[in-house]
């Protein structure tokens, strides 16, 4: 048990601040991706409809594809293909086990994290999209696989073409976007 506390100790530090003009493309970058996919979730979707297009993962997607454009789960790869694969897992497992919501739930995140590993797609807010499938209610469950394509296939496209202008307009060589595609 003592080899186990002494894993948790500290091994560094706290990293420094970002510097402002990053922050700045960040911040200008998670708003415009998620005022997209708001924007035309409200114009293609009538009603309650339309605030269904922006679900809770992407706020997620926007920190890491904005904040952190170059990390491994940040790239196209794994910004579509995690967020789709998961958001398959999740109906899928939501309409297996309907009746059984807390089993379906640690199911459909545990499933999409290991088929985001298998395909080498591992997106964090995939695990959000799979669990949205499971609980988010009735007018998800009502969509079926139709969830996958509209909002999670759309909304992460939407969000990948912000990611693409948004993080290639900074005159700072280091911030460019994409690190790699396939």
């Amino acid at each position: 048990m003592k080899n186990y506390f002494s894993r948790m100790k500290t091994k560094g530090h706290c990293p420094p601040r970002k510097p402002v003009r990053k922050i700045i493309w960040s911040s200008v970058g998670g708003f415009l991706g998620i005022l997209l996919v708001a924007y035309l979730g409200e114009v293609w979707g009538s009603g309650d409809e339309g605030s269904l297009f922006v679900i809770g993962s992407f706020g997620a997607t926007a920190v890491l594809i904005y904040g952190a454009p170059l990390a491994e789960f940040s790239q196209p790869r794994n910004l579509i293909g995690g967020h789709v694969l998961s958001a398959l897992v999740g109906v899928t497992i939501a309409l297996l086990l309907k009746e059984h919501i807390v089993l379906a739930s640690a199911l459909a995140v545990s499933a999409s994290i290991a088929v985001m590993h298998l395909t080498r797609t591992l997106h964090p807010p995939g695990g959000a999209t799979a669990l949205i499938a499971v609980i988010g209610g009735e007018r998800v469950q009502d969509l079926g696989y139709w969830y996958v394509l509209n909002p999670v296939l759309v909304g992460a496209f939407l969000m990948l073409m912000v990611a693409l202008f948004v993080n290639n307009m900074s005159i700072d060589p280091k911030r460019h976007y994409p690190v790699y595609w396939v």
